[in-house]
């Protein structure tokens, strides 16, 4: 990649020449009572689908992440900025009787409401669950919680406090340290996935019987389900995982081995492809030896197996052994950065970066594509009450919500 690729990458990286449409979700539109993290991603994703967002944030602070920096964009913080991009804002306090109605309004005539406040606070205001099916039956109403609505109601829900609670942090770090939460608020990043699966499948089930529903998810919940093969491993022996760095519990060698250089991350998932590894290695006779045949006693020898790799691999460098490799069917990777992992993403055609305009910095666009015509170029992350005007404006008569409002004067 270029200095000016890497100045002004979006240039050199969106989807070109792609015919534009309305998007699958187009005609739905949502109500966005949520913050942070996992609610926002999920609203996000559908307006890049297609959908209609108006976010819904506090007078006078909005989201919380709105001040999360450094780093700072020319309107916001980074942070809130790739969580919001396609959606409308309107500023209202629920606790004003004029601005409860306008709430009020917008429920009534949404197809879908998200929402992550603590269980109980909407209720006061009319808006939970059962008040918000009072006003429109057929909404699809999307709560996200830290710990759920029963006993862990009143237990806030951050991201590294579920890591901790729900054990990720346990299996995360090197073996004789202390236990690490990951690079990423990744708990929120599954949860707003799994809210998103559940809204549509609420929709599908509405054009069935009329009805929406309400979908419920947590942290800890996703978190559980996200755990896949640790939670099993401990259901199925009682015993608890155990970090154990980039090693894997149940397959080996499947960590980073040394070269010349640096850190290989290698996957070998079967004993076809260690066999093809050790010979690239210049190691044939490894795979004979009945430590080391089966991938059952690779495990049960991964040290001694380590060992002999590294001892192999430090003869060359990672970018040496790294295509060789990979032509020999072997899974593997140099151990990049976020600028380099953005330079791959690039190279392989993948068109990871999308262009919002309006003197936004680049953002990473959704992950899904779909064939014909793709959704148009999203709106910019809003500024604060950005929409407020002609939100205000059409929930005071009837019509459908214009699709690029005017910003309202108090925008800035």
């Amino acid at each position: 990649m270029s200095e000016h690729q890497r100045e002004h990458p979006a240039e050199h990286a969106r989807v070109r020449d792609q015919p534009t449409g309305d998007g699958p979700l187009a005609g739905l539109l949502v109500a966005d009572f949520s913050r942070v993290l996992a609610g926002p991603l999920t609203t996000m994703t559908m307006a890049d689908l297609g959908a209609t967002v108006i976010k819904v944030e506090r007078p006078g602070e909005g989201d919380d992440t709105r001040s999360w920096g450094p780093p700072w964009t020319a309107r916001s913080s980074s942070y809130f900025e790739c969580l919001n991009r396609g959606k409308h804002s309107i500023a209202l306090d629920l606790a004003d009787p004029a601005d409860r109605e306008v709430a009020t309004e917008l429920v009534r005539r949404a197809d879908v409401l998200v929402e992550n406040f603590r269980p109980g606070v909407l209720a006061r205001h009319g808006l939970d669950y059962d008040g918000a099916r009072k006003l429109n039956p057929r909404l699809v109403y999307a709560s996200i919680s830290g710990f759920g609505s029963a006993a862990g109601a009143d237990l806030p829900g951050y991201d590294f406090v579920a890591q901790a609670a729900g054990g990720l942090m346990s299996i995360t770090g090197a073996a004789d340290g202390d236990p690490m939460k990951v690079g990423v608020a990744l708990v929120d990043v599954l949860t707003g996935k799994d809210a998103l699966i559940g809204i549509l499948a609420a929709l599908r089930g509405r054009r069935l019987t009329g009805e929406g529903g309400h979908v419920e998810v947590s942290l800890l919940t996703s978190l559980l389900g996200g755990l896949a093969n640790q939670v099993s491993a401990f259901l199925t022996t009682g015993e608890a995982p155990v970090r154990m760095g980039n090693r894997h519990p149940s397959i080996a060698p499947y960590e980073t081995l040394r070269c010349a250089d640096g850190l290989l991350a290698v996957a070998v998932g079967t004993d076809a492809q260690f066999r093809r590894f050790a010979e690239v290695l210049g190691l044939p006779g490894l795979a004979g030896d009945p430590r080391f045949a089966a991938n059952a006693d690779r495990v049960a020898h991964r040290a001694e197996l380590a060992e002999r790799l590294e001892d192999a691999l430090a003869a060359r460098g990672v970018r040496e052994w790294e295509p060789e490799l990979a032509a020999a069917g072997i899974a593997c990777a140099r151990v990049n950065d976020i600028p380099a992992a953005v330079e791959l993403a690039v190279e392989l055609g993948l068109a990871p970066l999308l262009d919002v305009g309006d003197g936004h910095p680049p953002q990473v666009r959704s992950p899904i594509t779909f064939s014909g015509a793709a959704p148009g170029p999203p709106l910019p992350p809003p500024d604060l009450n950005q929409h407020g005007d002609p939100i205000r404006a059409w929930l005071r008569s009837p019509g459908p919500f214009p699709d690029r409002p005017t910003p309202s004067e108090e925008k800035r």
